[in-house]
C-alpha cells in the first residue's frame, strides 16, 4: 500500500510539473502573439552573444528592448517571452541548437521577424557530427521567417549563404568578400588598440570604432551594424552606440591587474575551429612578453592527442611561453628542449599555474587565458589582486568566478553562503 501511495505521489508531482510547464509555455506564447515587438533571433556556431548584445545596445538608442543571451534551456526562452510588454519595441534573442529538434521548438515561441546567422562551424559535435547537419538545424530559424521578414546572412560562409534558398523573406548579406551587401574592410586591432573597421554598403563607407579587442570581432560588429541599418537606425546613431559598447566578460576581455600583467580573458569556451583567433590577438599585440595558458578544448573532430598537439604548435608561434592545464595537459607533444627551457609548462592544476604566474609575471607582460569555462581559468588573473581560496577543480557552475563572487571563500563554504544570500 505504501509503495502504491508513494508511486501515486511521484506521478502527481510529475503531472503537476508538466502542467505548470505547459501553462507557462501557453501563457508566454499568448503574450508573444499580443506583443508588437520586432523579434530578432541570432544563431550560429560562434559570435552569437556578441552580436545579440551589441545589436541590443544599438537598438536601445531607438526604443525599449528585451534581450536574451546564453539561454540554458527552453524555460529561459519562455520566461523572456513572457516578459515582453506592449511598449517593448525590439526583442533580441540568442538561440543555440542544443539537441536535435530544440531550435524548431523554440522558434515557435520566438516567432522571429529577423534572423541573423553568424556562421556554421563544428558545434555540438557529438550530436551533429558534420557542419551540414548543423546548418540543416540552424536553417530552421530562417525557414520560420514570414514573407515580410529579413534574413541577415554571412556571405563568406557557404552553408550560411545557402539558407537564403530556404525563405521567401528578404535577404541581406555581410562579410569580407566583394559580394557581401555590407562588406567589412580596413579591419585593424592590435593590443592595446581596439578594433576599428570600415563597412562598405549601398554606395556608402562607414567607419566604425569599438572598445572590443581582436580583429575577429569584425563579424559580430558588421552583422549588428547591417541589421541595425536595415531596421532603420540612423548611421550616426549606430556608430555612436557601437563605439560605446563595452566588451563582453570572458570574451577576449582585457583585464588589468593592479601590480602585475595584463590578462586577456577568453574563458567562456574554446572550440577548436576558432582557437587560432585568440592566438592571433596575442601574436599581433604590442607587448614585451607574451604567455598563453590553455585549458580544455571543445568541438573538435579526430583524436584529442592530435588536436592538443596542433594547439601547442600554434600557441608556441604566438607566445614566449605556453602552459597547458586540465585533463589533456599531457598531450602537447612539446619537445624536450621546450620543456627544459620552460618554453612549455604542464600545469598540474589551475592553482599551480596561478602560483607560477604570480611568481614570474611582470607588469610588461600580456597573458591569454583560453579554455572552456569548466576550469574557471579567470581565477589565475584574480589571484593577482585577491586572495583566491576557491581552487575546486570542477565546481559545476556555468557562470564565471566574477559572477559567482565567492572566489575568496573555500568551495565547501559556497553552499551556505548562497543560502544566506537568499534569506
Amino acid at each position: 500500500m505504501l509503495d502504491r501511495d508513494g508511486a501515486l505521489r511521484r506521478w502527481g508531482r510529475l503531472f503537476e510539473r508538466t502542467l505548470r510547464r505547459t501553462l507557462r509555455f501557453a501563457g508566454a506564447l499568448a503574450n508573444r502573439r499580443l506583443a508588437t515587438a520586432t523579434s530578432i533571433a541570432v544563431t550560429g556556431s560562434s559570435a552569437k552573444s556578441t552580436t545579440t548584445l551589441l545589436l541590443s545596445h544599438i537598438l536601445k538608442g531607438q526604443g525599449s528592448v528585451e534581450t536574451l543571451v546564453q539561454a540554458v534551456d527552453t524555460s529561459d526562452i519562455v520566461k523572456s517571452v513572457a516578459r515582453l510588454r506592449r511598449r517593448t519595441q525590439y526583442y533580441v534573442a540568442e538561440l543555440s541548437v542544443g539537441r536535435k529538434g530544440h531550435l524548431a521548438h523554440v522558434v515557435k515561441m520566438v516567432q522571429p521577424d529577423v534572423a541573423i546567422v553568424t556562421f556554421i562551424g563544428i558545434e555540438h559535435y557529438k550530436e551533429y557530427r558534420t557542419r551540414e547537419n548543423i546548418a540543416a538545424e540552424k536553417g530552421l530559424l530562417v525557414e520560420a521567417l514570414p514573407g515580410s521578414g529579413l534574413a541577415v546572412l554571412n556571405a563568406d560562409d557557404d552553408l550560411t549563404l545557402a539558407m537564403r534558398d530556404r525563405t521567401t523573406a528578404r535577404t541581406v548579406t555581410f562579410g569580407r568578400g566583394p559580394d557581401a551587401d555590407f562588406r567589412a574592410t580596413a579591419i585593424s586591432s592590435r593590443y592595446p588598440e581596439c578594433l576599428r573597421l570600415e563597412v562598405a554598403w549601398k554606395g556608402h563607407v562607414t567607419p566604425l570604432k569599438t572598445r572590443i579587442l581582436g580583429e575577429h570581432f569584425w563579424l559580430p560588429v558588421t552583422a549588428a551594424f547591417a541589421t541595425a541599418i536595415e531596421l532603420g537606425v540612423p548611421v550616426e546613431a549606430a556608430q555612436e552606440m557601437i563605439a560605446s559598447f563595452d566588451p563582453i566578460p570572458d570574451r577576449c576581455q582585457p583585464f588589468t591587474t593592479r601590480a602585475g600583467p595584463v590578462f586577456i580573458l577568453d574563458t567562456w569556451k574554446a572550440p577548436w575551429q576558432t582557437l587560432g583567433l585568440a592566438f592571433d590577438v596575442v601574436r599581433q599585440a604590442e607587448a614585451k612578453r607574451r604567455r598563453i595558458v590553455l585549458g580544455m578544448l571543445s568541438d573538435y573532430t579526430g583524436s584529442p592527442k592530435a588536436r592538443y598537439r596542433d594547439a601547442y604548435r600554434d600557441a608556441r608561434e604566438a607566445a614566449d611561453q605556453v602552459i597547458f592545464v586540465g585533463d589533456h595537459a599531457h598531450r602537447s607533444m612539446a619537445s624536450q628542449t621546450d620543456i627544459e627551457t620552460g618554453r612549455f609548462v604542464e600545469g598540474g592544476s589551475v592553482k599551480a599555474v596561478a602560483d607560477l604566474i604570480c611568481q614570474q609575471a611582470g607588469a610588461d607582460e600580456l597573458i591569454l587565458l583560453k579554455g572552456s569555462r569548466n576550469l574557471h581559468l579567470e581565477r589565475i588573473a584574480l589571484a593577482f589582486d585577491h586572495r583566491v581560496r576557491c581552487w575546486e577543480d570542477r565546481c559545476g557552475l556555468e557562470i564565471s568566478c566574477f559572477d559567482c563572487g565567492l572566489f575568496e571563500h573555500p568551495f565547501d563554504e559556497h553552499a551556505g553562503l548562497r543560502n544566506s544570500r537568499r534569506r
